[in-house]
C-alpha cells in the first residue's frame, strides 16, 4: 500500500493505493478506511483487477470523482490496481471542475509514487 496526502482550497484528499490480483478484498480495504476516517465527507473509489474496472464516486456528483481517477488507471495502463481518496471537506466548494482536477492530481500524485517504488 502506498499513501499520499494533497490539499486543496482547505479540502484535504489522503489518496491510498493498493495492488490487488481479485476484487475478493476490496470491499473488506474500502470497509477500514471507512472506519479510519469516520469523519470524512467522501470515501471514492476505483479499481481495475483482471482489466474489469469499477467506479464508485462515493455521493461526488457523477463524472467529477471516480472518471478522473480511472482515467488515470488507463492513462498509466495500471490493472490490479485499487486507488481510494478520503475527501475530508474544507469548507469551500470547488465546482465540478475544481473536483474532477482534484481527483485526477490525486490519482495522478500516487501512481507516480507507485512507479518510483516499482523500479
Amino acid at each position: 500500500m502506498i499513501t499520499n496526502e494533497i490539499e486543496i482550497k482547505k479540502s484535504r484528499f489522503i489518496t491510498y493505493l493498493y495492488e490487488l490480483d481479485d476484487e475478493s478484498k476490496v470491499l473488506d480495504i474500502i470497509k477500514s478506511i471507512k472506519e479510519d476516517h469516520k469523519k470524512a465527507r467522501h470515501v471514492v473509489y476505483v479499481y481495475k483487477i483482471n482489466n474489469t474496472g469499477k467506479i464508485n464516486d462515493d455521493g461526488e456528483p457523477k463524472g467529477t470523482a471516480g472518471m478522473p481517477i480511472f482515467n488515470v488507471l488507463e492513462k498509466n495502463d495500471l490493472n490490479n490496481v485499487l486507488i481510494v481518496v478520503v475527501r475530508y471537506f474544507g469548507g469551500i466548494k470547488l465546482g465540478a471542475g475544481g473536483l474532477f482536477r482534484a481527483y485526477s492530481n490525486s490519482a495522478s500524485e500516487i501512481v507516480k509514487l507507485y512507479k518510483e517504488k516499482r523500479d
